[in-house]
């Protein structure tokens, strides 16, 4: 019981202040006497001691931003001497908690205060859970002194079985904050202490753990990057020593990409875009992927002509010569190309060359049949202004980043055809021609169509952006010729953004000159042969023209030329015919045998498809040109029940509403054209277009079927040299229709010598070549009954009709 009472007597101690630091319980601690506080404090103990017994008392109270903390340690004064730097100190060894009380008085000039001791309650034996807490902390510690190498702390730690002491332990860790030491000081509970002290610790060793980690990732990456550099800088002396071997100058090294750029001739925006990657560049390592796409993205940039352009040639003249000598025929063609070097050349004169950015630039759609020369022509227009001519192909392109380019990102990335076609030129102002473009699909992969707009609008492509480059591409002064065959398949909003010119087939007449001129000394070349060993005459050009081809084109036409020399060539060589030789007309049937075209007026009456009622003669518009095309019409044998209206031939729903229009018009008007009309009621009519397997539509066959239903019903015959071609309506007016000038190119090739067309068309009839004009007997008519009276053949007096009679 006095020992217990002697634990809570008040201690009046002179307090001795520690500026962010603590001592715990059982350290022992060098204090600097140098410090005032300190050495009042330590004075006081010492004069406080000589009146009692032991060693000389003081209270260790840590001061945190000038706030005593309301715990103390009470400390003996071991010894007083001097530190290791020779300055006065003492040595203080803490003893146990002291809760601070009110303050009091004392010798010396240091601050006296009533404390008292805390107690701690250790419970006697220790539970499971305080044994395992305590061998945790032992094992922590241990690990963290291991670390360090203070082997013999750890023996002194292992010793201590006091849990108080050894929560207090935790003191000498320096890695605790003054913080986490006063919370330990004010914890008085020994087990709680010990768990706080084990938390931190804990705590410690894993920030430990991730710093440890880091660093060794850092060193590790700075290894690999100091013996990354030590082999760079031996693989440039290993090159070095070669270049100087080889005789190679050091400056002619091409991995420099930024002295390349600074080199080059770019303009300002590119090259701060080129002088961004090559900053990428150098920042990244030789395995990295994005290294490999910034190398070949900076070497198509480089490779680009971004100020090259070539000087065009103004010499109008001159180059109107080279499109006639390069091409018969084609004047709109050849007028828009003369116009176009003509403003230009004016333009430049007054110094208009550029004008907001723009230049002068153009984009032409030439739509016409196979075989016109669409492709040749984009060459000669290149030849005859003076530039560079580069071909894309169009045809089956489904993707449109074969248009705008892929994004870098992707493997295999590469700029689009426009940016591959100017770099191919090399010069920013070429011809490119833009082949078949009306055979662009789209799929999910985008719409290629699409991608053109940009490209074909003169008032945004000075500032087009490829996917691949990703800067601005000024296309404003390229010149860009598109080609089709079919105007309906090109998109309504990319044939708005160009000049539509129609090359719509060539005259018997200029297939001739194009065979004699070009055609011929093309595929003698081909032969081996020459011009004075084998002649054509032009009968036979003639005749190959007109009977063994029928086309809007010369491409049949060349073939069979070549077929022609062939043949003359292997005679030769197998000795059956001599050298030189002149092919006539009558030479061809042994050569390349029978014509394939024979007029409908060429062959025997009897055997003509319109030597028997109910059958006309039409014209119309294909993806090849004009054709010619027949309508066949048959009324059914009463007896077999049959009625209404039977249309084959694979016609589409306009030519379907055309034949039931022709129908109804003569049922109602049939009487005042003295038809038979009543036969229309009572058997069904069977209408058929020949060339099944070619699907067919539109409206311009209306009066060709009107025509071939009255020769049906009257019994007189449609004339054979004459076609027609228009739209007809209920009452019977005959209304305009399109495509006039190819129809009767393809009228003339037939050898039929009257046409008849809508009298609205007659302006159309300015496009047709005089010289087929000439040959053409073109009547213009507004009204059915006019087309009847042209067409019907008088009728036979005396005869019974023949009337066609289906089965």
């Amino acid at each position: 019981m006095a020992a217990e009472s002697a634990a809570f007597t008040p201690l009046t101690l002179p307090v001795l202040p520690l500026d962010d630091e603590v001592v715990l319980p059982g350290m022992v601690v060098p204090l600097d006497l140098s410090d005032a506080e300190v050495r009042a404090a330590v004075e006081a103990a010492q004069a406080a001691a000589r009146s009692e017994p032991g060693k000389p008392r003081v209270l260790l109270v840590p001061r945190v931003d000038g706030t005593y903390a309301k715990t103390g340690v009470l400390g003996t004064v071991e010894q007083v001497g001097r530190l290791a730097d020779g300055d006065p100190g003492a040595l203080i060894r803490g003893r146990h908690r002291v809760s601070i009380g009110a303050g009091t008085t004392g010798p010396g000039a240091a601050l006296w205060v009533e404390g008292t001791r805390v107690e701690e309650n250790v419970p006697d034996p220790l539970p499971g859970q305080v044994t395992e807490l305590v061998k945790e902390y032992k094992a922590l510690a241990t690990a963290w002194l291991r670390k360090r190498g203070a082997w013999q702390v750890v023996d002194r730690v292992q010793a201590i079985e006091d849990v108080s002491a050894l929560a207090d332990n935790s003191g000498y860790s320096p890695f605790l904050t003054t913080e986490q030491k006063v919370e330990l000081l004010e914890s008085a509970d020994p087990v709680e202490r010990l768990k706080l002290a084990t938390r931190q610790l804990r705590d410690h060793l894993a920030e430990q753990d991730v710093a440890e980690t880091i660093a060794k990732d850092v060193q590790e990456g700075v290894d690999k990057q100091q013996r990354e550099f030590l082999l760079r800088r031996q693989l440039e002396a290993v090159r070095k020593e070669l270049r100087e071997l080889n005789g190679e100058q050091e400056g002619e090294e091409s991995d420099d990409y930024r002295a390349r750029v600074e080199a080059a001739d770019l303009p300002e925006k590119v090259r701060e875009a080129a002088l961004k990657e090559v900053d990428k560049l150098e920042r990244s390592s030789d395995q990295s992927p994005e290294g490999s796409w910034i190398r070949t993205w900076l070497d198509t940039v480089l490779e680009m002509p971004w100020n090259e352009r070539t000087e065009d040639a103004y010499d109008i003249q001159g180059a109107q010569a080279v499109l006639d000598a390069e091409h018969a025929g084609l004047e709109d063609v050849k007028e828009r190309i003369t116009e176009y070097l003509a403003v230009r050349k004016r333009r430049v004169d007054r110094g208009l060359g550029v004008v907001g950015g723009r230049r002068g630039g153009a984009v032409l759609a030439l739509v016409g049949p196979p075989g016109v020369g669409k492709t040749s022509l984009g060459e000669s227009v290149a030849h005859a202004m003076g530039r560079k001519f580069v071909r894309v192909a169009l045809g089956g392109v489904r993707d449109e980043a074969e248009i705008r380019g892929h994004r870098r990102t992707y493997v295999g990335a590469l700029p689009g055809r426009i940016v591959r076609a100017i770099k191919e030129a090399g010069s920013m102002n070429p011809v490119v021609l833009l082949d078949e473009i009306d055979k662009v699909g789209s799929d999910f992969r985008g719409d290629p169509a699409a991608a053109l707009l940009e490209v074909l609008d003169p008032a945004q492509n000075h500032t087009f952006r490829d996917h691949y480059l990703e800067v601005e591409l000024d296309l404003s002064d390229v010149v860009f010729l598109a080609t089709a065959n079919v105007l309906e398949a090109i998109p309504e909003a990319l044939l708005d953004r160009m000049e539509l010119v129609r090359l719509d087939g060539y005259t018997e007449d200029e297939k001739i000159v194009i065979a004699r001129d070009h055609l011929l000394p093309r595929q003698l070349e081909r032969a081996g042969l020459d011009g004075d060993e084998v002649k054509v005459e032009e009968g036979a050009l003639r005749k190959l023209a007109g009977e063994y081809t029928r086309e809007a084109g010369v491409r049949t036409l060349e073939r069979s030329i070549a077929r022609l020399l062939r043949k003359v060539a292997a005679q030769h060589e197998l000795g059956e015919r001599e050298l030189p030789f002149t092919v006539t007309a009558g030479d061809l049937r042994d050569l390349i045998g029978r014509p394939h075209h024979v007029p409908e007026s060429a062959q025997d009456p009897a055997e003509r498809r319109t030597s028997v009622p109910g059958v006309a003669t039409g014209l119309a518009v294909t993806g090849a040109g004009g054709d010619v095309l027949y309508v066949e019409a048959s009324l059914a044998d009463p007896e077999t029940g049959a009625s209404g209206l039977t249309l084959t031939g694979q016609l589409g729903d306009v030519m379907k509403e055309s034949a039931q229009i022709a129908l109804s018009f003569l049922r109602s008007r049939g009487a005042e054209l003295e038809l038979p009309v009543a036969d229309l009621k009572d058997r069904g009519v069977h209408i058929h277009f020949p060339a099944g397997a070619v699907p067919k539509d539109g409206p311009s066959a209306g009066i060709t079927m009107t025509t071939a239903l009255a020769s049906l019903l009257s019994g007189r015959l449609v004339r054979t040299d004459v076609a027609m071609t228009g739209e007809v309506s209920l009452t019977g007016r005959v209304l305009p229709i399109g495509g006039v000038k190819q129809k009767l190119l393809a009228a003339h090739r037939a050898g039929v010598t009257t046409v008849i067309i809508p009298k609205r068309n007659e302006p159309d009839l300015d496009d047709v070549p005089a010289e087929v004009l000439d040959k053409l007997d073109v009547h213009t008519v507004t009204d059915v009954r006019q087309v009847l009276e042209l067409a019907l053949a008088p009728a036979t007096s005396g005869a019974e009709p023949e009337v066609p009679v289906a089965a």
